[in-house]
This record gives structure tokens, sequence and C-alpha cells, in this order.
């Protein structure tokens, strides 16, 4: 639906976009006029988060529907996908994530993260075990605290240790058609997994899955109904200034396939572009350090599973052979995998940095024609039966499981130059200008909250209308949604996109 552009505008044909831009005639207004240029993860979260408590909101994005970029599978509960990672970093996941299932429970996949090291794996098991019990007694400091952050089940469950003697007397036992205890969420691991070539105990952790289409479709559906968002799809940002004498910014954009530019001026704009981050900085000339990677996922289906599945995590070095294996399950027998090596989600020159003269970093062309164009079907093909083989070396039976899909791709930003960052949320520049720079799904609604702070202290937005709302999260358009329309519009979106619907379904 293309709606009223909530900002005074004027239209330029191509032809003239030289031409001299007209002076704002409204100032800076009481209730402000707010631009989010990107409609991911980011961008739509702040749209519903500002429009939510009446605050005019456009946002704009270059494509035909929200949340469109890279591969979302994972909520991130406590960072536990990466031991690398600082504890504070998995500290800040784990109450970002909390945030998120509060606003999108519907977009949330409730099954258990299975954690398992290799033989080969220089590390122990137990190694992990500091880390995890720190982030159990976060989790339950926050449960007492609010009785509604306890989304991850009862925080003595966050996570729990499995013998090797555990695991075997489950091989014996018949696959559960539902959960009802822990353990039989590892009845089809046990009798699946080469349990000889890993190291024991494996830890079974309240690390949920997160669905990119449900997402995608409660973003659409409640922003479709929030007065105060404004929607603006296949619409491309051409340029950004600030207004003379004022704090205000004017874009110019261009819709596709219309030869026109339109001029619309702002209080605040918010540069939720993701990984093309950059270029809108350097319409102002912002400096910023930060990198990109390309990245991508790969779309398996296993006719022959059978039971209840666990996520499941075999650590690895990243970048080697032996590189982290992931498997996520979706309804139906199709799993989305990542292998963390060269050949399958990680590509050779596919983190780049920024430079002094730009702030954005230069993918290779053959990355970006992934990304806009299209993936070669052999290239697919090689790829995806590469993470089917990576699998299958822990998990024999996989080998049985055939190509499903192109890949779920897409690239990421980080800011900054430590490649391993994976908490981040927003920086600033000058006034009214603000950068996400999320790096998983969960830190988006962090980023709105800052954004939103910034809103206050630059008196743009009084405190007194939000402050019963400031500390805790207010989205009941969006609570709004029903599983069932949740699913019907994932579905479309999925459909659209040339995805299995099971990826779609609620697990």
């Amino acid at each position: 639906m293309r709606r009223k552009m909530a900002a005074n505008f004027v239209r330029h044909s191509v032809s003239t976009m030289n031409q001299a831009v007209i002076k704002s005639e409204t100032p800076l207004l009481a209730s402000p006029k707010i631009a989010i240029i990107g409609g991911g993860v980011a961008g739509s979260t702040i749209a519903l988060r500002f429009a939510e408590l009446g605050i005019d909101t456009s946002l704009i994005e270059k494509g035909d529907s929200l949340v469109n970029g890279p591969p979302i599978c994972h909520l991130h509960a406590g960072g536990n996908l990466y031991r690398e990672i600082s504890d504070e970093q998995c500290l800040t996941l784990l109450q970002q994530s909390i945030d998120t299932v509060k606003v999108y429970p519907q977009s949330v996949n409730k099954r258990p993260t299975v954690i398992a090291l290799p033989i080969n794996d220089p590390g122990h098991p137990l190694d992990l075990l500091p880390r995890l019990e720190k982030l159990r007694a976060k989790y339950a400091s926050l449960v007492q605290q609010d009785a509604s952050n306890k989304v991850l089940g009862e925080p003595e469950q966050y996570f729990r240790l499995f013998e090797r003697a555990e695991i075997d007397a489950l091989k014996e036992l018949p696959l559960p058609e539902e959960a009802r205890c822990p353990s039989d969420w590892l009845v089809a691991f046990a009798q699946n997994v080469e349990l000889d070539n890993l190291q024991f105990p494996i830890f079974l952790v309240q690390e949920y899955g997160l669905s990119a289409f449900r997402f995608a479709a409660i973003a659409s559906m409640a922003i479709d109904n929030l007065p105060d968002c404004h929607l603006h799809t296949n619409t491309q940002v051409r340029g950004l200034e600030q207004l003379t004498g004022a704090s205000g910014w004017r874009v110019s954009m261009e819709r596709h396939n219309e030869n026109e530019i339109i001029y619309a001026d702002f209080d605040y704009v918010i540069n939720a572009c993701g990984f093309k981050s950059g270029e809108i900085d350097d319409m102002l000339n912002a400096k910023r350090r930060r990198m990109v990677e390309f990245k991508a996922a790969y779309v398996a289906h296993w006719p022959k599973c059978k039971g209840l599945w666990p996520e499941v995590i075999f650590y690895g070095e990243r970048g080697t052979p032996q590189g982290m294996a992931q498997l996520t399950p979706y309804p139906d027998g199709y799993f989305q995998l990542h292998g963390m090596t060269q050949d399958i989600t990680l590509f050779n020159n596919g983190l780049v940095a920024s430079c002094e003269n730009s702030a954005q970093p230069k993918l290779a062309e053959r990355f970006i024609n992934k990304i806009e164009r299209q993936w070669p079907a052999e290239l697919i093909e090689e790829r995806t039966l590469g993470s089917i083989e990576h699998i299958a070396q822990y998990i024999p039976s996989f080998s049985q499981a055939s190509v499903a899909a192109k890949p779920l791709f897409g690239a990421q930003q980080i800011p900054g130059d430590d490649a391993g960052l994976r908490a981040a949320d927003v920086s600033f520049y000058g006034k009214h200008y603000a950068r996400t720079e999320i790096v998983k799904a969960s830190s988006a609604l962090a980023a709105a909250d800052a954004i939103l702070h910034d809103l206050i202290a630059n008196e743009l937005v009084n405190s007194t209308l939000i402050e019963q709302y400031a500390t805790k999260h207010y989205f009941p358009v969006t609570g709004q949604c029903t599983q069932e329309e949740v699913t019907a519009r994932a579905e479309l979106l999925a459909e659209q996109r040339q995805y299995p619907e099971a990826l779609a379904k609620n697990f």
C-alpha cells in the first residue's frame, strides 16, 4: 500500500535533479517528522517503536517488501553460538533477545539448541560452563525484576548438560511426538548423531529460533495498521543534505520506474541501510570505520527425518575446514545449514573494510550480483551439497538430504574494526542523524530505544508524552497480530521470495 509522504515534498523530473532545491517552509515541530532509510530488521523495528508512540514516521525501503536481508535463524539469547566473543556481549544479547521475544513472540521458534564439541576440537565442553552459569544467573535476575521476562522457560532450565551415558540411554526410546521434558529433544539426536565423534558433556540451551519470514510478516502487518507510520517501498534515496539554518534534513528519493525525484523534509533521519549504510554516510561526508561481510545459509530437505529436532551446533574454528556446523530445523523435514568454512557460509574476500575516502566498504562485484540478481545454479548446488556433507560428518544419515531452494544470503555490517563483534546497536553523527549498526536481529530494539532517548535529549519529543513507556516497550498494535495471520503473511512472503513454505511455518 502506498501512503502519503509524511513531510512537505516537491517533485522534479530526473532531468532537473541538479536544480536548486527549494527552502523548507516548515519549521521543526513539537511532533517531529522522522525518516528511516532502510526497511530491514532495524528500520522496521524502529518504525514500529516510534509509530506505536504516535511519532510521525516515514519508512523508506528500496525493495518491494520489509526484512529481506541477511539470513536470520537464531534469537541469540546468550550468544552461545560464539564462544570467542566476550561474556559482556553474551549478557547483552541475552537481555536484547528477551526484549525481542516480548515484542515479536509470533516470530520465535520455541525449540532448544544443542551445543557440542567435536573430539578434534582443542577446547573442552566444561570450558563453556562458567559463561552458561553467568547467563543463567542473569536470566534469573531479569525474571526476578520483571516476571514478563520469563520468555525462555524456567531460569533453572536455561541450560542443562548431558553426559554420554544419558544420551546412550535415549537411543533405546521411541521418538516422542511432543517434548514433555528436556531430554525428549535429544532422542532423535541420540539415534542419528555419531556420538563417538563428540566430546561430552553436551549442552542443551534455551536458545530459540527466529523466523525471518514471520518477523517480516509481523512488521508488515503492524505497519499497515499504524496511521503514524508511512511506508514507501520501491523507493531509493538519492541524496541527503542538512537544511540551511536548521537542524532538519532534506531527503531526495526516486521511486522505481518513475522518472521523477521527490524532495521531502524531515526533522530527524535514521540510516538503517544495513551493509549499505556507508552510502548514506558518504552523502554527508560522515567518516565511519566499519566492515561488511557477505554470508550465506543453505536450505536442505531431509525427507526421512523423524522425531523432534533441536537446533544443533557443532563447534569448530571459524574459517578452517572444521568450522562450526549449524543445523536449524523447520517443519516438514526442512533445514537451514551453516558451515563456518570458506567453502560454505564464508567466502574468500567476503569480509571488507571501509577506507579513508569512503564509509562504505566495497564488496566485490560477484557478491553484489548475488545480492541484487541471482546465484549461478551450479554454485547453489555445489555449496548446498557441501553444507550437507559438512553436517553429515556428525549426522551420517543427513547425507540423504537434498538441495531444497536457493541460499538465504546477504551482507551484514560490523561497526568498527573487530570482526568478532556481535552486540552493537547505534551511533550518532552531528545533530539529528543516527545510524543503526546492529549485527544481530535481537539488537534492533536496543537501537530504537537509544534513538528515542536522543530524540528526547534533542527536545524533539516531549518526554512527558512517553515517560510511561520510556522504560518498557509499548507495541499494542504489533501485539495484536495472531499466529494464523502471521503464518498466512509469512507463507506468502516465502512464496514470493521463492523459498519453501516450511521456513515460514511456526515450529
